[in-house]
């Protein structure tokens, strides 16, 4: 399947998102790809009428709303966000996520943590049996002694873990931090893991989001499909 095909399937998905939008609603706003697509018919249906505001997750989320016209609040506010929606970089059969691909990772989780509500939207082949493998887990830690947290990660969890780059030189994210990725086999106990990693210091947030998913939107070849997440 083309990139250009699993974009359509993004499209759907993100589509199919904007219905569990209602007038007057607080929307947490995604970052990447398929958020963007969610972010530009969210602003179609304000420029019909639509009454909403937006938390964006990311500079580059703000900037597209700000584009195409939804209010967003401000980021020192306290929010009561009504639904927040994103992608995802992987899910498992328990709907648990890794994310932070595009170095967002922080700021997704504060906004999903802060809604009643959230909606997750991939295309199928981000489905997977068990989390890891395929796509590395991203961690966000503190410039400060990054190296010595970079060793504790590998001791916790036996794996390889490299400092993300751009452009040579060491990936910032919004926040000042940086990203190491961790380039493990299987994570069976993301809940496990997701707390043993937090005790590390210098470990700021990590990319697994366990047990937050309410709905799950897939975008398939044969259309959307709208999951609801197992009981916790």
């Amino acid at each position: 399947m083309t990139s250009h095909d699993l974009d359509g399937l993004k499209k759907a998905a993100a589509l199919k998102a904007i219905e569990f939008v209602r007038d007057g609603m607080v929307v947490g706003l995604g970052t990447g790809s398929t958020a963007k697509h969610l972010v530009i018919a969210l602003g179609k249906r304000v420029r019909a009428g639509m009454k909403l505001r937006g938390v964006p997750t990311s500079q580059e989320t703000a900037a597209l709303a700000r584009e195409i016209g939804i209010p967003l609040l401000d980021s020192e506010d306290r929010w009561e966000i009504d639904v927040a929606i994103d992608g995802a970089d992987q899910v498992d059969p328990g709907f648990n996520l890794i994310k932070g691909g595009g170095g967002a990772l922080l700021k997704e989780k504060i906004v999903a943590a802060s809604a009643k509500q959230f909606i997750v939207m991939v295309d199928h082949t981000k489905q997977v049996p068990v989390l890891g493998g395929s796509f590395p887990l991203p961690i966000e830690v503190i410039p400060f002694g990054w190296g010595s947290t970079a060793r504790e990660i590998e001791l916790l969890t036996n794996s390889r873990v490299t400092l993300r780059e751009r452009n040579g030189i060491p990936f910032k994210t919004e926040t000042g931090n940086l990203i190491v990725d961790v380039h493990i086999d299987r994570i069976s106990q993301p809940g496990e893991l997701e707390t043993a990693l937090n005790l590390i210091p210098g470990v700021v947030e990590t990319g697994l989001f366990v047990g937050r998913t309410n709905i799950l939107l897939v975008g398939t070849p044969q259309g959307v499909q709208t999951l609801h997440a197992p009981q916790q």
